[in-house]
């Protein structure tokens, strides 16, 4: 699925994009990776994702696992940006907003019933205000939280690059 990536030093944008990708692509938590992804790839169910520009493929710019709970919610395990694109001296915005749009693109392919568009995780305090800002999550109970159809429908519009009459409005992450 295409992206488009905003470098933070010029204001470019560039295009990527977001594959599926195989435990051996996944980067080791020793060179800068808060995840330990190939741990991580041995989830049961584990759907991983990977988003790179596209005059660059090998290098990741961030990374997301996703699982589908009783065959009918999407569950975003995991979603980490790429060490170089963290914090306010990232290389390139629009990472996480990518990965999380593509998330509930795919729980409106995967979901089931009443969870069909509904994306769920959990987080850590010091998130909560970033996800619900942001992405327009909403708290479940504790630090589960989940986006809905029309919350994803929004990101999905925002973000991904679903067909080439989609005007794609990219804005500081």
């Amino acid at each position: 699925m295409d992206v488009y990536l905003k470098e933070v030093a010029t204001g470019d944008i560039y295009e990527g994009e977001i594959l599926e990708t195989i435990p051996k692509e996944l980067p080791f938590k020793k060179d800068g990776w808060k995840f330990a992804w190939r741990q991580l790839a041995k989830t049961e169910g584990a759907m991983l994702f990977k988003i790179t520009l596209k005059d660059s493929p090998k290098k990741l710019e961030g990374l997301l696992l996703l699982t589908l709970v009783n065959d009918e919610l999407l569950y975003m395990n995991n979603i980490e940006v790429a060490p170089h694109n963290f914090g306010s001296k990232g290389q390139y915005e629009n990472v996480a907003g990518s990965l999380i749009a593509f998330a509930c693109h795919k729980s409106l392919e995967l979901g089931q019933g009443n969870y069909a568009g509904f994306l769920s995780f959990d987080t850590k305090t010091a998130l909560v205000s970033i996800y619900q800002e942001k992405y327009g999550a909403k708290t479940a109970v504790g630090l589960k939280m989940y986006i809905d159809e029309i919350g994803g429908q929004k990101l999905i519009d925002r973000y991904l690059n679903i067909d080439s009459s989609t005007q794609i409005d990219i804005e500081d992450e």
